[in-house]
């Protein structure tokens, strides 16, 4: 088993847009588009985090845009989920 003590985790893309619309801008200016099955939604940040729980019933890998005032701030990675938005 390994211990790491004051080791800290740097926060990733997807994180630190969130962290940033939560904490030092206005929420309601963001949508969410995530994989639902074989299709995109889009809803608004906190709706989403109150149905998905705070990412408990749909984690963060399925998010694969985020946007503030139609402006994406963030785009997933994974090609499979970037055919979903065409």
């Amino acid at each position: 088993m390994y211990l790491y003590i004051g080791l800290k985790r740097r926060k990733g893309v997807l994180e630190e847009v969130i962290s940033r619309a939560l904490y030092t801008d206005e929420p309601e200016n963001y949508s969410v588009s995530y994989r639902d099955f074989d299709r995109v939604r889009d809803v608004k940040l906190l709706e989403f985090l109150e149905f998905s729980d705070n990412f408990e019933t749909i984690p963060a890998s399925r998010i694969v845009l985020v946007k503030r005032k139609g402006k994406i701030l963030y785009r997933t990675a994974r090609p499979e989920l970037n055919k979903l938005l065409k």
